[in-house]
């Protein structure tokens, strides 16, 4: 566990971020909490008990500053567009490791394009996208894929009761959707396509008790970033659920609101992955209850492994390719329900 060990929390009044401090104060770690907005940070200090660091990724001073003497960092605050270099950078000059919750795909391939070789020099540890979205689809990716060293394709399906974004998602979303224009990716023979045609709309079968569901396919998330940084599959694809996708692209959706007393909304989700090389398939899949309260236990366990160097590479790294992906996952039992033991079966 921390041991009292400091970890900042970079937009930690946020929606993801108010998750992320409480899960490490539960695992024994002090959040030093951190962000530009001083009214909200000071007031979630006054209420943790802990101490608040105001800083702007405008001012690098006041990152180092908001750094000094902790363990390590963790950014939860978007868009991350604007955070994670700026974020990152301050990592680097305080040498720190660095972890973020970012599921934007222009930011998460920044941060490999921009970050991979000095990271790599400098022996330090950055971890993009260690949560929901880029983390749990690579570690259940990596976790099928056994012993296999390669495949032909991957799927990774996400079947949402409902989505109600966080402002946070909203406004990554708004920068994404600036940056890509009127394209959209699909990662397809080994490389990045920018296409302008719709996104196909299927029928998945995903295990019994949710069974066949309508999804939108090639509906681009984290996990085409991060499963093939380390994983030799050509074809990358992920889906989203098609109520799901109708809630995100409502501007009316409403923000999700608490269900129980940790906060958790009443979001269900279901994660399935399916991977395939020649005519064999293998399968592995994560339940569970919102998408947002759920990165907090997966970006916790991510800190303390890097901490006690249970970690397989340097550099910018993703989930699947530094941890020990089923005991990783395993470690998390108790935050959903896990099917890890997928038989190879005939596509």
């Amino acid at each position: 566990m921390g041991s009292g060990q400091l970890v900042a929390v970079f937009g930690a009044y946020g929606h993801t971020g108010r998750f992320v401090v409480a899960e490490l104060a539960a695992r024994g770690f002090v959040p030093v909490l951190s962000g530009r907005n001083a009214q909200p940070l000071e007031e979630l200090a006054r209420e943790h008990r802990l101490e608040a660091r105001v800083a702007s990724v405008e001012d690098p001073a006041s990152l180092d500053r908001a750094l000094a003497g902790t363990a390590a960092v963790i950014n939860c605050a978007g868009p991350f567009a604007s955070t994670t270099g700026p974020v990152i950078e301050a990592a680097l000059r305080t040498g720190i490791p660095y972890l973020d919750v970012a599921a934007e795909l222009e930011a998460n391939l920044d941060t490999f394009a921009h970050y991979r070789e000095r990271a790599r020099e400098a022996g330090a540890v950055i971890v993009p996208a260690m949560a929901f979205f880029g983390g749990l689809g690579d570690l259940l990716a990596t976790a099928a894929m056994g012993d296999w060293t390669e495949a032909d394709e991957a799927h990774i399906v996400y079947g949402l009761s409902s989505w109600h974004p966080t402002t946070g998602t909203r406004l990554s979303g708004a920068v994404s959707r600036e940056r890509r224009g009127d394209h959209r990716l699909r990662y397809s023979g080994g490389q990045w396509e920018r296409r302008t045609d719709a996104a196909p709309t299927l029928e998945w079968a995903f295990p019994e008790p949710m069974g066949p569901r309508q999804v939108i396919g090639e509906f681009t998330m984290a996990d085409v970033v991060t499963v093939p940084q380390h994983l030799s599959i050509p074809e990358v694809t992920t889906y989203m659920s098609a109520e799901a996708v109708r809630d995100i692209a409502d501007s009316h959706t409403p923000a999700p609101t608490a269900a129980d007393e940790s906060g958790r909304s009443d979001q269900t989700f279901l994660v399935d992955v399916v991977v395939r090389s020649g005519g064999a398939e293998r399968r592995a899949t994560a339940a569970g209850q919102d998408i947002y309260a759920v990165t907090a236990p997966l970006v916790a366990e991510a800190l303390e492994r890097v901490l006690t160097g249970r970690t397989k590479a340097v550099g910018v790294v993703t989930a699947g390719e530094v941890f020990d992906a089923p005991d990783f996952l395993r470690a998390l039992a108790p935050h959903f329900a896990l099917d890890l033991h997928p038989q190879q079966q005939n596509a």
